[in-house]
């Protein structure tokens, strides 16, 4: 008997379990906006012919046996089952509906730019959408990516690959036609995550390239940033070109770090001996090199 008694206590525990983890889930679902696209199961209990796993058509409607269309578009799972709920009681007695969203299609966001890396497809049209979040291989390098989960930019960038060719300073991330707040500089190169803001549909992000045939100078310069290569380019170039040495300049430490290969090669350069004569320490440029001079406090 007693055996009997806590197998049920055990049984009666597991059910309990069960329970609470759906409707927990439920409850998290029903927060969802429900979007153009999205796949949505509407069961009816107890009225199998009357269910239907559908899209959410274009103009965000579902259609449904005997009421026709139902708006479900900018609806929670749960204010779409009380929709069909109030429809269907001129039908059927006291009926039970339950609404899951089965796929997630809606959560498109747009990026677009030369600095893009190549060989990442994204689609312009729903057709095949990508999914997870992830690119899928290919030529085109802008338009529509269709996230499956809450993304952030950071994750958005990484599964985009390579940033080798992206000018971040002048990325940008706009939203609802005006621009967000966020350096993508900060976020990437030196880790600021107070930038890594969480993507919303229909955002539009803008990579532009170039950024591997551009110089890139800062440290103890008047206007350190980003600056196009010309051939024959030197250091002093670069350093002139971003406004030359400010009062507290090294002007004999200045480091170029250049990318060759899979490693990075340092080269220091005594500027201030170019200005005094010696030319031939005036080190020639690459496209990407990075200009870097150092202050001195003495």
């Amino acid at each position: 008997m007693r055996a009997k008694l806590d197998y049920l206590l055990a049984m009666l525990l597991t059910v309990t379990i069960i329970v609470l983890l759906i409707v927990g889930k439920q409850a998290h679902a029903e927060g969802y906006i429900i979007g153009a696209e999205d796949m949505v199961q509407i069961s009816v209990w107890g009225n199998p012919e009357l269910s239907v796993h559908v899209p959410v058509r274009p103009d965000g409607m579902v259609s449904m046996p005997l009421i026709g269309d139902v708006k479900a578009e900018g609806r929670t799972p749960l204010e779409l089952k009380k929709a069909v709920e109030k429809e269907l009681t001129r039908y059927v007695k006291a009926p039970v509906v339950s609404v899951t969203v089965t796929a997630v299609n809606s959560f498109k966001v747009f990026v677009f730019g030369d600095g893009v890396p190549k060989g990442v497809a994204m689609l312009s049209d729903t057709t095949g959408s990508t999914a997870g979040g992830q690119a899928a291989t290919g030529t085109t390098m802008s338009g529509q990516i269709t996230l499956k989960r809450n993304t952030t930019l950071l994750q958005l960038l990484a599964q985009l690959g390579s940033i080798s060719n992206m000018d971040l300073p002048n990325a940008y991330l706009l939203r609802v036609g005006k621009k967000v707040n966020v350096n993508f500089e900060q976020l990437v190169l030196k880790g600021d995550y107070s930038q890594d803001v969480k993507l919303e549909p229909n955002d539009i992000i803008y990579l532009p390239g170039g950024f591997s045939n551009r110089i890139r100078v800062s440290g103890a310069v008047k206007t350190p940033g980003t600056y196009n290569y010309s051939e024959g380019m030197t250091t002093l170039d670069a350093v002139l070109a971003a406004g030359g040495f400010t009062d507290y300049a090294s002007q004999n430490n200045v480091l170029v770090a250049r990318k060759e290969g899979e490693e990075i090669q340092n080269y220091n350069v005594k500027l201030k001996d170019v200005l005094n004569g010696d030319i031939a320490k005036n080190f020639p440029l690459k496209p990407g090199d990075v200009v870097t001079v150092k202050t001195s406090w003495f």
